[in-house]
């Protein structure tokens, strides 16, 4: 698994996880994925991925966007 699909299934992750949350503990666990649907928007732009710095450090192969 390369760099990008480590950050894409890391962001998907954050998705449902902060969703199941939100359903079962409380709606403001919804901020969680309002801000990693920022995040990622801002990457797109932007090409800059904190996850991805994380990631490449901790040794991941890379990918073709990061």
């Amino acid at each position: 698994m390369n760099l990008d699909q480590t950050v894409l299934a890391f962001a998907g992750a954050v998705v449902l996880v902060s969703l199941t949350l939100g359903w079962l503990v409380s709606p403001y666990w919804l901020l969680l994925t309002a801000f990693a649907g920022v995040n990622m928007i801002q990457a797109s732009f932007t090409g800059f991925c904190p996850a991805a710095i994380v990631f490449k450090k901790l040794g991941r192969p890379a990918g073709n966007a990061f």
